[in-house]
Parts: C-alpha cells; sequence; structure tokens
C-alpha cells in the first residue's frame, strides 16, 4: 500500500523518504522506503484543523454521534481488510488481531453513544434552587501519536473520542505500520468535513513538529518513555494537556496456594500475546521459591506447544517481530539481562522471528527495564511480602497480575502492587471493565486512558450560572 497523507480533503502522496526501510516481519523481505508527509502538507493540515475547530465544536453532540455512527457501519465492511493488512504489517498472528478488530468499530460506536447519553453537560442544582451547567468543552484541534504494535485499533480509539469531544483531529502512525490507520482513514475520510480527520506520515520530525504547534491544543502518545518525555516536554512548554500511555515491565505474581497450571498459561499468554510486543506483557514473573521448578516446567511445556509461524496462518499462534531492527534491539537487552536464558518453542529460521524467553538470574537493574518483546526474567520468593516489593521493584507501574486459589489473600497482595490496574486471576488483553479507567503510574505514563477517560481528555470544561449574589 503507498504511504499517502490525507490533508484538508485530500488525499497526496508521502513523498519524504525516511531513515530505514518496511519489512515484511515474516520473511524479513525489503518492502520499500518507510516515507512521510512533506513540510507544506504538514502546515496545510495544521491551517486546516485550525480553520475546522469552530464550525466542528457547533456540531451539535447528536449529530456528531451520528457522523461517528457512520463511520462505524462504513467500517464493519472494511474491518476485516484492516484486520489482515495489520497482521501483515506487525506480524501479530491473525488469530489475535481479528479480536481487536472490534475495537476499530466500537471505538465509535461507544463514543456516539456516550454524546447520546448526554457525557459532555450536566447540571447541578446549587442551595438557593438555581441550575448550574457544566460542559465539556473541546479543546481545539487535537494530535492522536499512534504505536506500531496495535495502530489501527489505537487509532480509532484515540480518534473517535478526539471527534467525538468535537476536536478536529490529525492521525499520525508509527512508521514502523503505517498501512493499517491508512485503511482506517481512507474509509472514513468521505463521512467526515474536510479538515476534520486528517492522516499524516512520518517520523520523530514530522511528530515534534505537530506536538510544538500552537494550533494544536491537546496531544494523545502511545509509544517508549523517550519519545512520551519529548511530547511532554513540548506539551508542557505550550500548557498543553498530553495523554502518555509509556508502557511497562509488568509483574506476575504467583502466590503460594496457586494452580500451577493455571498461573503457566497465564504466563504464557502474557509472554507471547502480539509476540510479546506490547504495553501490559509480562515482564516480571514471581514465584515461591520451591514453586519455581514445577511452573516453569509447566511453562516450557506450552511454549514447547506453541506453534510459531507466517501471521496469516490461522493456525499460528506466535509471529515474528516487527523488523529487524526491533529483534536486534530485543535481542541486545536480552543479553545485558545477564543470567540463564530458557527457551522453548521452534521458531522458523528466517524473517524476524524470536523464541520467548524466561531468564534465571538476571541482574537486577536491567530486570527493571521494560524489554518490548518476548522476554521475562524470573525471581523467586520466600513470602508475599518479598513478592510485593519484587513486583515493586520498577519505575513502571502499568499493569500486574496475580495468581491464587484463595482469592481475598490474592486480592489483599493486589492491592499492594503498585500498578494502574491488577488483575486476579486474569491475563487477557482486556480491562477489567469496559468503563473502569486504564490508568498508568510512574514512567508508564501521564493521565488515564478508558471509554470515558479518553472522551474527557479531549475536552476542558465551562461552569455558567446565575448567582445573584450580594456584595459584601
Amino acid at each position: 500500500m503507498m504511504a499517502r497523507s490525507l490533508v484538508d480533503g485530500g488525499w497526496k502522496p508521502a513523498t519524504r523518504t525516511l531513515p530505514g526501510t518496511l519489512e515484511d516481519p515474516a520473511t524479513g523481505a525489503v518492502l520499500g522506503p518507510r516515507l512521510g508527509s512533506s513540510r507544506e502538507d504538514v502546515e496545510t493540515a495544521l491551517a486546516a484543523a485550525d480553520r475546522a475547530a469552530g464550525p466542528w465544536a457547533a456540531v451539535p453532540p447528536a449529530e456528531r454521534a451520528d457522523l461517528l455512527d457512520a463511520c462505524a457501519d462504513a467500517l464493519e465492511a472494511a474491518v476485516a481488510r484492516i484486520v489482515a493488512v495489520e497482521s501483515a504489517s506487525t506480524g501479530v498472528p491473525i488469530r489475535q488481531a481479528t479480536p481487536l478488530g472490534f475495537i476499530v468499530t466500537g471505538s465509535f460506536r461507544l463514543a456516539a453513544a456516550q454524546l447520546r447519553e448526554g457525557w459532555l453537560t450536566r447540571t447541578v442544582t446549587r442551595d438557593d434552587g438555581r441550575p448550574v451547567t457544566v460542559e465539556l468543552l473541546p479543546w481545539g484541534p487535537a494530535l492522536c501519536l499512534v504505536p506500531w504494535n496495535a495502530p489501527a485499533p489505537m487509532a480509532a480509539h484515540k480518534a473517535a473520542n478526539a471527534l467525538a469531544a468535537g476536536c478536529p483531529t490529525i492521525l499520525k502512525p508509527s512508521e514502523f505500520a503505517p498501512a493499517g490507520t491508512q485503511l482506517l482513514v481512507e474509509t472514513v475520510a468521505d463521512v467526515l468535513p474536510p479538515g476534520v480527520l486528517q492522516l499524516l506520515h512520518g517520523g520523530a520530525e514530522v511528530g515534534g513538529a505537530l506536538v510544538g504547534d500552537p494550533r494544536v491544543r491537546a496531544v494523545s502518545f502511545t509509544g517508549g518513555v523517550p519519545g512520551g518525555r519529548a511530547v511532554a516536554g513540548l506539551c508542557a512548554a505550550g500548557l498543553k494537556p498530553a495523554q502518555l500511555e509509556l508502557g511497562g515491565n509488568n509483574p506476575l505474581l504467583v502466590m503460594p496456594d496457586a494452580d500451577v497450571d493455571a498461573a503457566a498459561r497465564a504466563a504464557v499468554d502474557l509472554l507471547t500475546t502480539l509476540n510479546g510486543q506490547w504495553c501490559r506483557a509480562l515482564g516480571r514473573l514471581i514465584a515461591p521459591h520451591d514453586l519455581l521448578p514445577s511452573l516453569l516446567a509447566a511453562i516450557g511445556e506450552r511454549l514447547a506447544a506453541l506453534r510459531a509461524g507466517d501471521p496469516a496462518d490461522p493456525a499460528t499462534e506466535f509471529g515474528p517481530l516487527i523488523h529487524s531492527g526491533h529483534r536486534a534491539l530485543v535481542a541486545a537487552r536480552l543479553l545485558d539481562l545477564g543470567g540463564k536464558a530458557h527457551t522453548f518453542t521452534d521458531v522458523p529460521a528466517g524473517g524476524n522471528f524470536f523464541a520467548p524467553a524466561l531468564v534465571t538470574g538476571a541482574a537486577e537493574e536491567p530486570a527493571r527495564h521494560e524489554i518490548f518483546g518476548p522476554v521475562a526474567t524470573v525471581h523467586g520468593y520466600g513470602t508475599v511480602d518479598e513478592a510485593v516489593a519484587l513486583a515493586n521493584d520498577t519505575a513502571y507501574g502499568l499493569e500486574g497480575y496475580v495468581f491464587g486459589t484463595d482469592e481475598e489473600a490474592a486480592l489483599a497482595a493486589a492491592r499492594r502492587i503498585r500498578a494502574g490496574e491488577v488483575k486476579v486471576n486474569g491475563s487477557s488483553v482486556m480491562s477489567l471493565h469496559l468503563f473502569t479507567p486504564r490508568p498508568a503510574w510512574g514512567v508508564s505514563g501521564l493521565g488515564e486512558e478508558g471509554t470515558a477517560e479518553t472522551l474527557r481528555f479531549f475536552t476542558n470544561p465551562r461552569v455558567t450560572g446565575v448567582e445573584n449574589g450580594f456584595a459584601l
């Protein structure tokens, strides 16, 4: 798919050649150069978003909801193709990418439903009986910076909520995997007025120019800590809100009474979902010393049975990493851990495949950092207090997992883990509840995401009412 930008209602080819190449993750074949939007297109898009801010904010919420539902209708017919493109671009097995396709359409449906339910306006009553109105109004043009591991679902979530809030939206996908997001925008472009949703391509230079421009009034970013720090700095200078989700080094705490098979299944799921390239993946496996041998054996059996191969094959359970450059980075981080790497999965020799690894005896300092691949460190403990300390021995705080037969004891341990969400006896990619927030602690991010929280992020309240107070 040729990279092209949607700028002020018109499509233009992405003409700037960026460093690096696009690859077929499964074979390693070079597909072509990475491409970015021209500086002229960036400026035109910013000007168009600025012009559209007033008119789009003035569209009544019910009408915006109708347009968002029309986007969802259009996406229903295209989601299978979007999923296939995402799988081919990222290496994520089609059996994992397909369920995530629900987010592509569901994000627009949920945003529309919140508008119809009146989430942007509420009224409270003063003691004197007079009403006071609270309106959530759009900040103005919004920028959504999308990661490469699940691009189209993340783009849909961010853009649908920004549009629902009344913000003209500029989407910029990662230069590593732009195709799925581009197909999403191609599908809905004709549904929305010109300039309300735009698409730009590029790397850090384009992203920095957009974040730093005063016409952009809110920025939602998902990516790594270095990129997040850069976004935060530019937003601080412009006094604009930033929503940052920056990854994790997530613990799986296995309680002394845990079912070993259940814990092993969770560990493998967390290690291999999205080929280990996701922010809530397993980072630290923490188990009692006496359970570790049987737990590692059970994990090894499951990893040995894992079917690795072509992401397009519905039977494939584990695919390749996105790019040879990222594979080299994961390999280097594995070496930095020291200790002993345990691998059990046979993976194809070609392409960007990387066998899942559990590392025992890892050095303390590198074990505190995110790897963003199918690698996790293993830690034994003697008491639950030690286990909680190991779980919290990282600057990240995104997700945590606790497995135990005694749910109350497991919940008690979960409440001591410093993370935005901690699941007991669960390891899915979904949140505990559709309408609970997805917060981040420490260097895992700033602010919170969620069905309601992302919509609110793109707004700022205005409170109006009659006081008729007496002068002092």
